[in-house]
């Protein structure tokens, strides 16, 4: 999946000083100072107050869409590669291995990144995905949908999350926003019934200490469904890389801890 009240400030703390060793840290600097660039504005920035919450259907203009995504705090380039060690509560483990292909899907009349998503456990594929992204032309990553099968033994045992923007009913949301800013809250996905996540910004400026060594200047969100209502996962993003730590911080333990990251030549 995917007002911050004292108590949630505490949790995101409790995370932070787990994956640093220590106290975090947080700076005063702009997004802007971050490595990487985002799209430049070429029309009407879209408002915070105009990302996507809940079922609203939205309507994009393909003009203003493309699959070449450079936000700094996840970008795309083709070739792009990521590993990560993800945990649960009994220490159970899999690798998720994340790979941008340089292939891409039309939804909506949008030509959107095909990004190959494949968990294993003890070399046995337990989830293969396939997600479908685009950049709008003010740098926020939209996602568009996903092709998503779990197995079992070997087979296919379900399908369940998948989805496409526009199809029976489903709607795309923002997996990055252009400029973000503590309190901000947007969709991710919608599908109803099926995939409903929605996140808020926490923190920048955030340090984060992981296997692959530290990241400054790091995004931190909240993600969240009423299909869990119980669950929230908190998310770290490094400027010019991606997603470095995820940690579940109510309604499980989960932990997913980036381990290789290869950028595209």
């Amino acid at each position: 999946m995917r007002r911050a009240s004292i108590a949630l400030m505490t949790l995101l703390l409790a995370a932070s000083m787990a994956a640093c060793g220590g106290g975090p840290t947080a700076t005063r600097e702009s997004a802007a100072a971050t490595t990487g660039t985002a799209a430049q504005p070429s029309k009407t920035p879209i408002q915070t107050s105009k990302l996507p919450r809940g079922g609203e259907p939205v309507r994009l203009d393909p003009a203003r869409f493309t699959a070449q995504i450079d936000n700094p705090y996840w970008p795309m380039a083709p070739g792009s590669r990521w590993v990560y060690r993800e945990t649960d509560a009994e220490g159970n483990e899999q690798r998720v291995e994340v790979t941008v292909t340089d292939t891409t899907k039309k939804i909506l009349g949008i030509d959107a990144r095909v990004v190959h998503d494949i968990a294993t456990s003890n070399g046995q594929v337990q989830e293969d995905t396939y997600d479908w992204y685009a950049q709008d032309d003010q740098g926020n990553v939209w996602y568009l949908g996903e092709d998503t099968k779990e197995y079992k033994d070997g087979k296919v045992a379900s399908t369940e999350g998948s989805w496409q923007g526009g199809v029976d009913g489903a709607q795309p949301g923002i997996l990055v926003p252009a400029h973000p800013n503590p309190g901000m809250t947007y969709r991710q996905e919608y599908y109803k019934g099926q995939a409903e996540d929605g996140a808020q910004v926490l923190r920048l400026g955030m340090r984060v200490k992981g296997p692959t060594g530290m990241f400054d200047q790091v995004l931190v969100t909240k993600e969240f469904t009423p299909l869990e209502p119980d669950v929230v996962e908190h998310k770290f993003y490094a400027p010019g890389v991606g997603q470095v730590l995820a940690i579940t911080v109510a309604g499980g333990s989960s932990r997913q801890e980036l381990l290789q990251f290869k950028n595209a030549p």
